[in-house]
């Protein structure tokens, strides 16, 4: 009779451990950010939105990557070739990120600080700049929406029409 208990255990733990597996589709998709409609369209290369020029620019880049990602998924070349063309199209924005922390860079040193000179990588303790990082950071993210849109089969975004 001990049996019993032990098979309802196994059973319990074999259905909390498929909870764990999630299935294709949508639920694994990130869902693009509302904005106004010209922010809703994927970008041209080299052109970004006005209302997201006065954002953040690692936020305005983020969401550069997540919208071509998904828009190149249905590719058929390699993964790690279109999360470089990814970040092709999103050069633009990963050029503002970096002109930012320029200047930000710039006027510390107006003030007085020393600008930011390379340091160890917290993932890899190798020295590192934070340009090279933000194009680290650019790489992995395009190559994550590009396997992420393939996985899912995530939908790219919507296009939006012009309002004039």
């Amino acid at each position: 009779m001990r049996a019993s208990p032990l098979i309802a255990g196994a059973a319990a733990a074999a259905l909390g451990l498929a909870g764990c597996n999630k299935p294709a589709g949508s639920q694994i998709c990130t869902p693009f950010a509302a904005a106004t409609p010209a922010a809703v369209q994927a970008p041209a290369p080299g052109a970004l939105q006005p209302a997201a020029v006065a954002t953040d620019p690692a936020s305005v880049l983020d969401d550069c990557l997540h919208r071509w990602g998904y828009t190149l998924a249905a590719s058929s070349d390699r993964a790690q070739e279109v999360a470089m063309a990814v970040v092709a199209a999103c050069s633009p924005a990963l050029t503002r990120w970096n002109q930012q922390m320029i200047g930000t860079g710039a006027q510390g040193a107006a003030q007085g600080q020393a600008p930011a000179e390379p340091a160890p990588s917290l993932l890899t303790g190798q020295n590192t700049t934070p340009i090279a990082e933000h194009y680290n950071y650019a790489q992995g993210r395009a190559l994550f929406y590009v396997v992420q849109g393939r996985a899912g089969k995530c939908a790219p975004p919507p296009a939006a029409t012009k309002a004039r």
